[in-house]
């Protein structure tokens, strides 16, 4: 404990020295610990002094943010270079924009951002499908005819990445008198809620921060997504089995637009196109050659099914729960062959994996061919595409502490 103590001081003491040199107010604390205290007035001590700590690490942020703005975020930056429509110097996406962004690499062209007017948007909102409608491959259909805000964007995002039953439990907290229905305020501030535990997760780590401020991530004004959920006039209910559909559609609806791109009129996708997709925003080093040996490894001729494909990625939804489950194997010193990770995925997830496509995923990490699953491998790379680009891998990440802050403060 007095180590602690002692380190948590000199934390404090070197973030007060750097600040006051660079003419800010700090926590004003001596340079030296101080003399030994008893046991008991440690614990308390080392709670204040690391209070005292974090409040100067929180006002040297403060000020690089106010007077050395950040380069935008990868998030920031990907929507920014789909979104092809412009409304009041905002950028804003199509439908068809956002389903190119979740599966594709880059744009299809650098055409002009296209800038709107206010009659054009009311033009365009009121083109928007009503809920009820129910029509399948909705982004689709709506291609060019739509308005989907940042806000938006990371909202469709989580519900591509993110285990349907978070939002069943936030729509139910949000549900006060029981009735299974939300209205578009109670909406927005699940939106809100869900949205910056997105962006928190997205920048941990990075070196660069979204220049857009959080002010501005809120939205400014109806969107495409709003009108469709809640009517042109915002004054309907969300009823959770029509939120839940509307989920469940988007996710089919982006899963099948990656599948039919491989698939070509085919019923089935070759093991070599599931390994590209499946590889596809991640930072795996020589993709091409995995792929090939792939082929060399796996029999010809029976290839992925949209079933198989589809479950796969549910899976993927959920693997954090699959971790927890891969880690009572791991910690247990038990091996992770096809056997137990159908079994770990079923528990955690309730999903049946079919025995070829499980007999694929481990032909795909198996480095040494020995039959066994390299889990920390599969569990980071499958991390990575679950952000469908939305991470940068030119930076590297780095442990977020009082020295480092300080010192790119320094630096400055």
């Amino acid at each position: 404990m007095a180590s602690a103590v002692r380190a948590a001081f000199d934390a404090a003491a070197f973030v007060a020295r750097a600040l006051r040199s660079r003419g800010l107010k700090g926590p004003c604390v001596p340079s030296r610990p101080l003399p030994r205290v008893p046991r008991t007035p440690r614990i308390a001590f080392a709670a204040l002094t690391l209070g005292v700590a974090a409040a100067g690490v929180k006002e040297a942020r403060a000020h690089t943010q106010r007077h050395h703005p950040r380069a935008p975020g990868p998030r920031e930056l990907r929507f920014s270079s789909f979104a092809s429509l412009r409304f009041q110097g905002r950028p804003y996406m199509t439908p068809s924009d956002f389903v190119d962004s979740v599966t594709r690499n880059s744009p299809c062209d650098d055409a002009p951002k296209r800038i709107l007017t206010e009659k054009e948007v009311q033009s365009i909102l009121a083109k928007t499908p009503a809920l009820d409608e129910r029509r399948s491959q909705l982004f689709h259909s709506m291609g060019h005819n739509g308005l989907i805000s940042y806000s938006d964007y990371l909202f469709l995002l989580c519900i591509l990445t993110k285990p349907l039953a978070g939002f069943q439990i936030a729509f139910n907290m949000l549900d006060t008198d029981g009735n299974q229905h939300i209205d578009k305020t109670e909406f927005l501030m699940m939106q809100e809620i869900f949205n910056s535990r997105n962006e928190r997760r997205a920048e941990a780590g990075a070196e660069e921060h979204s220049a857009m401020p959080a002010a501005s991530v809120k939205r400014h004004g109806d969107t495409t997504l709003l009108v469709h959920l809640f009517g042109r006039n915002g004054d309907k209910e969300l009823d959770y089995q029509d939120f839940y559909r509307f989920t469940t559609a988007l996710q089919e609806e982006v899963l099948w637009r990656e599948f039919s791109a491989c698939a070509h009129g085919r019923r089935v996708i070759s093991e070599g196109a599931f390994a590209r997709v499946l590889l596809r925003y991640t930072d795996v080093r020589d993709a091409a050659a995995i792929t090939e040996n792939l082929a060399a490894r796996v029999p010809a001729g029976q290839g992925i099914s949209f079933e198989e494909f589809h479950s796969f990625f549910q899976f993927l939804n959920n693997l954090e729960d699959f971790s927890i489950a891969v880690q009572m194997y791991t910690r247990a010193g038990l091996a992770i062959g096809q056997d137990e990770f159908r079994r770990a995925v079923r528990v955690a997830t309730g999903l049946h994996l079919s025995p070829h496509l499980v007999c694929t995923v481990f032909h795909l990490f198996d480095e040494d061919g020995d039959g066994r699953l390299s889990h920390t491998e599969f569990l980071g790379v499958m991390r990575d595409r679950l952000r469908r680009g939305a991470r940068d891998h030119r930076t590297s990440p780095k442990k977020d502490n009082y020295r480092t802050c300080v010192r790119r403060e320094l630096s400055r």
